[in-house]
């Protein structure tokens, strides 16, 4: 029985796709490269986490219940040092912080895992952050005195805490990378627990959450 024939040429233009992909996805030295889901995780998350921070001060400095600002002081000081973490692998990976990669686009798969389902897949498509409070919504929060102030503050980071489990959820789809995966795992936990904590601290304040984006997953 005769060898198949393998035409060298062929083979070899394989090999050069391959490689090709494999630094566009990985990078130099098998870092991630620019359009991988490391990437655009470490970069949108980064962005998220600024706005939590955000949030957090702003109702800081309103003067609320202790147990409203001790929570502040601990979104506070976490997303920050994580959103440092985020942005030290970008430039450890020699990445920009910015990029022509539109926002969300890493959770579409781009061939390194199957694409995340449900609010992750149509996030990807939309461009739009999942949890991210709007303008407006900032604006009221900022207006808001007292108990209001507490209540839309929960509302709103439990919102946004839910948006930051679903984005790190999908990153554990799509990455094998230790120090990101562990990350995610951390934001997982930790922001599911802060978001039992807030619903109870709206329990005992007569408020109900926002209708869980959770559920569209």
């Amino acid at each position: 029985m005769e060898k198949p024939v393998r035409n060298p040429i062929l083979i070899g233009c394989g090999v050069l796709v391959l490689a090709v992909a494999a630094f566009l996805l990985f990078g130099r030295g098998g870092t991630p490269g620019d359009t991988s889901p490391e990437a655009g995780f470490a970069r949108d998350m980064a962005t998220h986490h600024a706005q939590a921070v955000d949030m957090a001060f702003t109702i800081r400095d309103k003067g609320p219940a202790a147990e409203i600002r001790n929570l502040a002081f601990d979104i506070i000081n976490t997303q920050a040092n994580q959103r440092g973490m985020f942005l030290g692998w970008l430039q450890q990976w020699e990445l920009g912080q910015a990029t022509d990669q539109p926002t969300m686009a890493w959770m579409s798969g781009h061939g390194h895992g199957a694409a995340a389902p449900g609010l992750a897949a149509a996030a990807a498509t939309s461009g739009a952050m999942p949890g991210m409070a709007t303008p407006q919504e900032l604006t009221r929060l900022k207006d808001a005195q007292g108990e209001q102030a507490e209540v839309l503050f929960l509302q709103l980071m439990i919102r946004h805490h839910e948006g930051g489990v679903q984005m790190a959820e999908g990153l554990l789809k799509l990455s094998t990378r230790p120090e990101v995966v562990s990350m995610a795992q951390k934001i997982v936990s930790g922001q599911s627990g802060e978001i039992k904590l807030m619903t109870e601290l709206l329990r005992l304040r007569g408020a109900q959450p926002y209708p869980s984006i959770m559920k569209s997953q």
